[in-house]
């Protein structure tokens, strides 16, 4: 099995603004295991609040990493990948999804066939309105239109101002991510407010370290709190249970399908609703977790839709709903545009 790999940074439509960071690109790695003509694709995301980092991708990738010629056994080839990567979880992410692409595709079925989950989706995908200009508002309200919910970031000092600044000009369902922004106080008087302003839910309000306040948080709020940073893998969701109503699932976080799919079983176990999200990602990230889409209760999957220079052909949105792409594996192509411009993407 062959290993190549290619850095690409992905530019953004605006800069992306949340509580604790504004960037107006990310720079991913995309990760390509080939073997008897097929090619699977990763993409690693990593994310400083996480404590990941490109140059730390890079510099293990330069290690030599030593995958068996044949491959026969899927497991035996992710045992060897734990070897490498298992400390980086974007990375491992990345191999994870480019070795079950690969073995998906020798297998002529796709990714959702895999795990014997439904190809068909039903939910939509919210939109993301990042902090940002408050002028620009109206625009990316405008450029959301083909949307039906949109996904607010809040966690600023102006928070109810850009609410009520959005609804001037929609109605539509709002989920809203205070990205760990606010404190336990703010966070009381913040999900009374949202609560009549036609939001559904609201995402990891505090910080992860305060759990503990998290108990009396989800007692009192009307709305739904989903984790975010305080549930990376399924080892984290026991404790959370009584702090949170709903876990979302990113891969970057979470190191792979196969723990992503492993996280769907335990927090239906605890009944917790299951949110399906991500980073700022090509469609080799976005259209990865989408295979798995029919488990979710909710779908923030827009990484690729807020970007202006996607390589890759991938999960397409229909009427505001995720539609899969053709093909098997993860049904990825590269765009033609992009393949003399770009020689090393495959």
């Amino acid at each position: 099995m062959r290993l190549s790999y290619t850095t690409y940074r992905l530019g953004c439509t605006h800069p992306f603004g949340i509580s604790r960071s504004s960037y107006d690109y990310y720079d991913r790695v995309f990760i390509y295991l080939e073997q008897d003509g097929f090619i699977g694709r990763g993409e690693a995301a990593p994310s400083e609040r996480y404590n990941e980092y490109i140059l730390q991708i890079l510099k293990r990738l330069k290690n030599k990493i030593i995958l068996p010629i044949s491959v026969s056994n899927i497991d035996e080839v992710v045992e060897i990948i734990d070897g490498y990567t298992s400390d980086i979880k974007s990375l491992r992410s990345a191999f994870i999804s480019a070795l079950y692409d690969w073995w998906t595709q020798s297998n002529n079925i796709s990714l959702y066939e895999y795990f014997k989950y439904d190809g068909y989706i039903n939910q939509p995908t919210s939109f993301t309105i990042a902090i940002g200009d408050f002028d620009k508002l109206a625009q990316k309200i405008e450029e959301a239109k083909e949307y039906k919910i949109l996904k607010v970031k809040l966690g600023t000092e102006n928070d109810k101002e850009i609410i009520t600044e959005i609804r001037k000009y929609t109605d539509k369902r709002i989920r809203v991510d205070a990205n760990e922004g606010w404190d336990f106080n703010n966070a009381i008087e913040m999900c009374e407010w949202l609560a009549v302003n036609n939001v559904e839910l609201i995402e990891q309000p505090l910080p992860a370290t305060n759990l503990d306040k998290m108990i009396d948080l989800k007692n009192h709020s009307q709305l739904p709190l989903i984790a975010d940073e305080n549930c990376l893998t399924s080892a984290n969701i026991e404790d959370i249970v009584d702090g949170f109503d709903g876990i979302n699932i990113k891969l970057a976080k979470c190191g792979g399908v196969d723990e992503a799919s492993r996280m769907v079983e335990t927090a239906k176990k605890h009944n917790l609703k299951i949110m399906f999200g991500c980073m700022i990602e090509s469609s080799i990230g976005i259209t990865t977790l989408a295979q798995m889409a029919s488990q979710a209760d909710y779908l923030d999957l827009d990484g690729n839709l807020l970007i202006d220079n996607d390589p890759y052909n991938g999960m397409q949105i229909v009427n505001g709903i995720p539609k899969l792409p053709d093909g098997k594996g993860l049904g990825l192509s590269l765009k033609n545009n992009y393949k003399n411009k770009f020689p090393d993407l495959k």
